[in-house]
């Protein structure tokens, strides 16, 4: 049988870790990889679909996230739109992610990836569709398989 020991830390030392996490700030999170294309939302979507798909890959859910948005947007005291359309696509590669995973279990942490598919207000038949640019290294054949889709999906 083991026992567990509580780590008790001094009150100085909690002050400190506390100034110290202050200090650094938050971390800076990557810009998101985004192709323009002049065209109806419902037109992009589709290809987006379909490009998944034909890569072999199932869509686990598509997040309707521009709707919920203006759905709740006055029980959350705003009146802006966001968005005219904005869905999100989550899908996983079994090939891809058992590859990333094996060289780190942590990687889970990614899984499913995103595509995002948004028509702003003030760019109306400009379509953003893009995804989060994942950590270099073994993360690249994530970039690089969500690179692909779209560029299928657009061409």
């Amino acid at each position: 049988m083991t026992t567990r020991q509580k780590s008790a830390k001094s009150p100085l030392a909690l002050v400190l870790t506390g100034a110290l996490a202050l200090a650094a700030g938050p971390a800076a999170a990557a810009e998101p990889s985004v192709v323009t294309v002049q065209d109806s939302f419902d037109n992009v979507t589709f290809a987006v679909q379909n490009a998944i798909t034909n890569a072999g890959l199932v869509i686990d859910t598509v997040s309707h996230t521009g709707d919920m948005l203006k759905r709740t947007g006055a029980d959350v005291g705003s009146t802006k739109p966001l968005f005219l359309h904005a869905d999100v696509f989550s899908f996983c590669s079994a090939v891809v992610s058992r590859e990333v995973m094996t060289a780190d279990a942590m990687n889970i942490q990614y899984c499913p990836y995103h595509i995002f598919v948004a028509e702003l207000p003030d760019k109306p038949g400009t379509i953003l569709v893009g995804h989060e640019v994942y950590p270099h290294g073994v993360m690249d054949k994530v970039n690089a398989l969500l690179d692909g889709i779209i560029k299928d999906a657009l061409n």
